[in-house]
């Protein structure tokens, strides 16, 4: 049985410093084919802040059941080594006990920046990190990365530098999952859909790349690339003299997830995902089928 959401969230994301994100782009697709549009910011802020994406979420959770889609990895590597950090006593070995970690060590940061982690004498030495890349920094895939390939090759969760650097996004996310906590179903950690609002892992490259679009040198905004991309997955399109905004487009990939993870939804074998992404997490809309190796 699939579940049935009211309003469908995409939310690109940031682990940027600070509390005010250029960034962040939201954007709400409702049930149905209607064209997603950008949500602003609240009144009086000229960017989004971590926190009041929180806000905005259990707000809106309130009016409808929501199915939200955030733009970081939820859990790290495990099974390929069968830790999060190989070699590291009382490591934590489930993904509530990552969180809290993270969590705790960046506890003085303000609006769920993760990165001093990168300082942790015991952890820093995973992380390739602005100004340092540890010595036990590697190349780790999680099994929906392992999986996404096929598609579209996410950046390994341990990478904190660069443009395609999903790590430092993914430390500030881990935190705002640990403070949500049972407010929403965190899925696939949780997989009890009868909250008011789900919070799945999104990959907006990869929908591009599903609809057979190449998002490189900010193509995917050019107007006409997107409504493709929007058509692809059932949505009504947007008009030709809409704008797309961000430092680098961040609108448009707000926009084609919350269309896309409305279409994937929809397909009861997008909920179906091994035992492994309790832990690891998983990246919705990648299809996972135990009879393939």
């Amino acid at each position: 049985m699939v579940a049935e959401f009211d309003l469908f969230i995409g939310i690109d994301w940031s682990g940027a410093k600070g509390s005010s994100h250029r960034g962040i782009a939201v954007s709400e697709a409702k049930f149905g084919c209607t064209a997603p549009k950008i949500v602003s910011p609240p009144k009086n802020l000229r960017y989004w802040s971590r926190s009041k994406v929180i806000e905005y979420l259990i707000k809106r959770s309130n009016e409808k059941k929501v199915l939200a889609g955030i733009d970081f990895a939820f859990s790290y590597p495990f099974f390929d080594e069968m830790s999060f950090f190989p070699g590291i006593k009382e490591a934590p070995t489930t993904a509530l006990e990552l969180w809290a970690l993270i969590n705790r060590i960046n506890i003085n940061s303000s609006d769920f920046y993760g990165g001093l982690i990168w300082k942790d004498p015991t952890f820093s030495c995973f992380y390739n990190s602005p100004g340092n890349k540890g010595e036990k920094f590697r190349s780790r895939r999680r099994l929906t990365e392992n999986w996404a390939k096929r598609i579209k090759s996410p950046s390994p969760t341990f990478n904190c530098v660069g443009p395609a650097g999903v790590g430092t996004g993914s430390l500030a996310g881990m935190r705002i999952l640990n403070e949500i906590g049972h407010r929403a179903c965190r899925w696939p950690i949780e997989k009890t859909l009868k909250n008011r609002l789900t919070l799945v892992e999104i990959f907006p490259s990869y929908y591009f790349a599903l609809s057979g679009i190449r998002p490189i040198k900010g193509d995917h905004a050019r107007i006409k690339v997107l409504n493709k991309a929007l058509e692809f997955f059932g949505s009504e399109l947007l008009p030709e003299s809409f704008v797309i905004n961000g430092p680098d487009f961040d609108e448009a990939d707000a926009l084609i997830s919350s269309a896309a993870i409305r279409a994937l939804a929809a397909n009861k074998t997008n909920w179906i995902v091994p035992k492994e992404a309790m832990k690891e997490g998983w990246i919705f809309g990648v299809e996972y089928n135990d009879k393939i190796s």
